[in-house]
């Protein structure tokens, strides 16, 4: 009855300020206002005890001060709020495509390229519970490892599972990417994303890197590549008669070609030559590419000044009958 979240007057409830005057001038008033009698003596009078009516007559006043009060609380205007929130949640549809070529097992990066690629490609999905995430893995052919998916428990496992040696040898980034925009070309996501990491340069697959990015750009998943390797040459774990062995190697990144094919699809090219880069460069994306929430609130008003208006409106009338009625003097 009195759920009151606002007033829509409250400079109303400085007239609530009268009623303590009205009291002290009450208090005044009835005290020195004592029906008098001249008589010689009192002790007519001494055996006659005090009415009930004679402390109950200030009731009145007291109904009308409660009332008072009431009607000023109905002008202030009290009301009572409803509100109601539709939150709209779109995820992003993402691809993170991953070359698993012997390349990737240089130990440039700690421990080597695709295990510090496994690990911060782990942490951006964990960062996005609202995005479907895809895995694609690529070398001398592609495929796709787990579809689209929010079970990011699940990708997490997989990625455990991801080793170099999986598929036949070779880059082919032009394979990888078509897969890739073969997951998101149905997808009706209000953003599509690839993430295409590499090491190396694109020397086998039978579709072109270009034309796989023309066809990422027709269906409109932008493309975010990554370079990872140092500059310069890198360690690798090199089979001999002896064992394995560490073998400095060139590095070796068609930059260009990546460059081109996230220009292509409005994405941006990421170089990453150690463990820390790469982190940021995820963190970079993961800024770029933010989820869309909207929320929208209703708010509705409820006027709730008519209880007390009808309150004041009984504690009144209350007044007006016990004085013509109950409490009535005669002149």
């Amino acid at each position: 009855m009195f759920n009151i979240d606002n007033w829509a007057n409250p400079e109303y409830f400085y007239i609530l300020l009268v009623i303590p005057l009205l009291i002290v001038w009450y208090w005044f008033k009835n005290s020195t206002n004592n029906a008098e009698l001249r008589y010689s003596g009192l002790q007519t009078f001494s055996e006659i005890k005090p009415s009930p009516k004679t402390w109950l007559i200030h009731s009145l006043f007291a109904l009308r001060m409660l009332a008072l009060g009431l009607l000023i609380i109905a002008l202030a205007r009290p009301q009572s709020i409803s509100t109601k929130q539709n939150v709209h949640i779109e995820g992003i549809d993402i691809v993170m495509t991953i070359d698993v070529s012997g390349s990737m097992l240089a130990q440039d990066f700690k421990p080597d390229r695709l295990e510090a690629a496994k690990e911060v490609a782990n942490d951006f999905i964990a960062r996005r519970p609202n995005d479907r995430v895809s895995l694609v893995i690529f070398s001398g052919e592609a495929f796709t490892q787990v579809p689209l998916t929010t079970d990011h428990t699940m990708i997490s496992n997989i990625f455990e599972e991801v080793k170099s040696g999986m598929i036949e040898d070779g880059t082919a980034i032009g394979d990888g990417l078509a897969t890739s925009v073969s997951r998101l070309k149905d997808s009706d996501a209000i953003s599509k994303v690839i993430i295409l990491i590499t090491d190396g340069v694109n020397n086998s697959g039978s579709v072109d890197p270009l034309s796989a990015a023309e066809m990422a750009n027709m269906f409109g998943i932008r493309v975010y590549t990554i370079g990872i390797g140092s500059m310069g040459m890198a360690p690798y774990p090199v089979q001999t008669p002896y064992g394995i062995q560490m073998q400095q190697m060139e590095v070796q990144i068609d930059e260009e070609l990546l460059q081109k094919i996230a220009s292509m699809t409005g994405g941006r090219y990421f170089r990453a030559d150690n463990n820390q880069k790469l982190k940021e460069i995820y963190k970079e994306i993961d800024t770029l590419e933010k989820s869309k929430i909207d929320i929208q609130e209703f708010r509705k008003k409820h006027e709730a000044y008519l209880p007390f208006a009808l309150l004041a409106l009984v504690l009144f009338s209350l007044e007006i009958v016990l004085r013509y009625l109950v409490f009535r003097r005669f002149p």
